[in-house]
Parts: C-alpha cells; sequence; structure tokens
C-alpha cells in the first residue's frame, strides 16, 4: 500500500480568503503550492498527500481538485461543502465527476458556537445526504467540545467521520484529561482520528517530544492502529516546526509496533476510508 500524508493544505494566500492567519503567524503568509511539499513527500517517502481545505469556500474546493487533476501525488481531496444549504445533494452530484473528492470538512471550532451548530437541523439533514453518498465527514473541533463531537458522531453512523488533529487537545491539563475526553468517540467503531497538528498545539509552539509521545500512547490505545493516520498539517506545522520533525516525532512514537500496525498508520488507514484507488493520482516518490 502507498504511504500516505493525510493531511496537509495548499492556498494562494490572499488575506481577505484567510483571516485566521493572522500577523503572528508570518510564516503561513504566502503561496503553497504542490511543487512546495513534493521534495518533502520524497525526501520522506510518501507516495501522496491529501489536500484539505482550509477556508469555508466552495472556490477554494474547485481550486484543489483542479490541483488533484493537475498534479502528481494530490491523491484525494477534503473540500468544503455548505453542508447546512439545501441544495447540498446536486451540489455533491455536480461535484462528482471530480474523482478526488474524497470528503468534505468544515471549520466549527471558528463557529461562535461549536456545540450549537453540530446540533443545527439543517446540518443533520446535510450530514445524512454525505454520509448516504459516500463521502467522509471530518469533525474539526478543539478539546472543549469533543463530548458534543461525540453526540454528534453517535448519531451519524452511516459512514466514515475523521476526527482532525486529536481533537485539539489541552497540553497543559496533560494526556489522563485528554484521555477521558477522548474516550466517548473512540468507542465509536466509524470514527477515525488523524495524528496531526498536536505541535501547534502546545503552548506558544514550544514543545518537548517527551511532552507529546503520551498523547499517540493514548490515541493508539483508545483508537487501534487501524483507525490512525498519519496527518502533517503542513504548512501549518511551520508555526512550531519543520516537515522532518513533524514524521520524525510519529516515527518515534510508533516505533515499537510491529510492521502492519505501522503500515496502517502511515498509508493503510488512508487508504481504505477514503477510498483512494492507485490509478487516481501518480505517485511523487520511487517506490
Amino acid at each position: 500500500m502507498p504511504r500516505i500524508d493525510a493531511h496537509q493544505h495548499y492556498w494562494r494566500y490572499r488575506p481577505q480568503h484567510y483571516p485566521w492567519i493572522d500577523e503572528r503567524m508570518s510564516v503561513l503568509r504566502q503561496d503553497f503550492d504542490p511543487p512546495r511539499l513534493r521534495p518533502l513527500l520524497q525526501e520522506q517517502g510518501f507516495d501522496g498527500a491529501l489536500a484539505v481545505q482550509a477556508r469555508p469556500s466552495e472556490d477554494e474546493t474547485l481550486a484543489l481538485l483542479a490541483l488533484a487533476e493537475q498534479c502528481e501525488g494530490v491523491c484525494g481531496v477534503v473540500g468544503w461543502l455548505d453542508i447546512a444549504a439545501p441544495q447540498l445533494a446536486q451540489r455533491l452530484e455536480a461535484l462528482r465527476p471530480y474523482g478526488a473528492l474524497r470528503g468534505v470538512r468544515h471549520q466549527v471550532q471558528d463557529e461562535a458556537d461549536p456545540a450549537a451548530w453540530l446540533a443545527r437541523p439543517e446540518v443533520e439533514r446535510g450530514m445524512q445526504t454525505l454520509q448516504r453518498a459516500g463521502y467522509v465527514y471530518e469533525i474539526l473541533v478543539t478539546h472543549r467540545h469533543l463530548a458534543a463531537a461525540a453526540a454528534f458522531a453517535t448519531r451519524h453512523d452511516e459512514h466514515w467521520l475523521v476526527l482532525d488533529h486529536f481533537g485539539k487537545p489541552d497540553i497543559a491539563r496533560g494526556v489522563r484529561h485528554w484521555a477521558q475526553q477522548i474516550r466517548p468517540l473512540a468507542a465509536l467503531p466509524h470514527v477515525a482520528c488523524k495524528l496531526s497538528g498536536l505541535i501547534t498545539e502546545a503552548p506558544g509552539g514550544r514543545w518537548r517530544a517527551e511532552e507529546l509521545l503520551p498523547f499517540f500512547d493514548a490515541a493508539l490505545e483508545a483508537f487501534g492502529p487501524q483507525r490512525l493516520m498519519f496527518g502533517s498539517d503542513w504548512p501549518v506545522c511551520l508555526l512550531a516546526g519543520d516537515y522532518r520533525q513533524v514524521v520524525r516525532l510519529c516515527e518515534r512514537a510508533l516505533s515499537t509496533l510491529g510492521v502492519a500496525e505501522q503500515a496502517a498508520i502511515w498509508g493503510d488507514t488512508a487508504w481504505q476510508i477514503y477510498g483512494l484507488t492507485e490509478s487516481g493520482y501518480g505517485s511523487v516518490s520511487a517506490r
């Protein structure tokens, strides 16, 4: 099976399009495209990556889908659609010819009341449409709303749900607190989790491997390797570390696992959950 980075972003930076990139994030205030990521994927032996939306815009989704058709290594897209819109079924049908669309995400963490948003009747209806059409939905919330995310996931069990970035744990409170928070989600067999975005959750972006490794251990205990996948969160990871550091941290965390378990996290899980096909993209690394 290919080796897949299950979470990264591309964008053409325009301040009005990415208001979440504030003045403290100067490293992100530039364009990021496949030619910039390709050498990093090659260096670490990845065949490709899933491109994930970074703003609530169907225009961005279309741009990512175009990149998937034009560029080797873009093996799938998790885009944005208004899942609360009554026209969702028609929009999904219109995008079906783009075979790279594998899932949908909304930045729920940025809503004024994430728990209320997850419980909206329009969102409930949209999730039914999305899951019946066979698309993955990615859950982006912080540790503050993991209970609401678990309730949401319990109601929507017709297809895979994927929790981004460990659910953005409160690193300062420690791994035991996070393990308790994550347990209800992990108990649901249709929920998977991305081992991504952890270094940027460390206060001030200052992290030590010894502080973060227990979160990997707790995720393995809660989800098992068959429901975990590696994601770099590039280029957002650059706020706290480079691509190589993110990969090395995960390699260290998984070093005691068997070959099959490691293969699941480095690619097999993403391959299966997102329904990737080898004919759908060109590998950027020689195998």
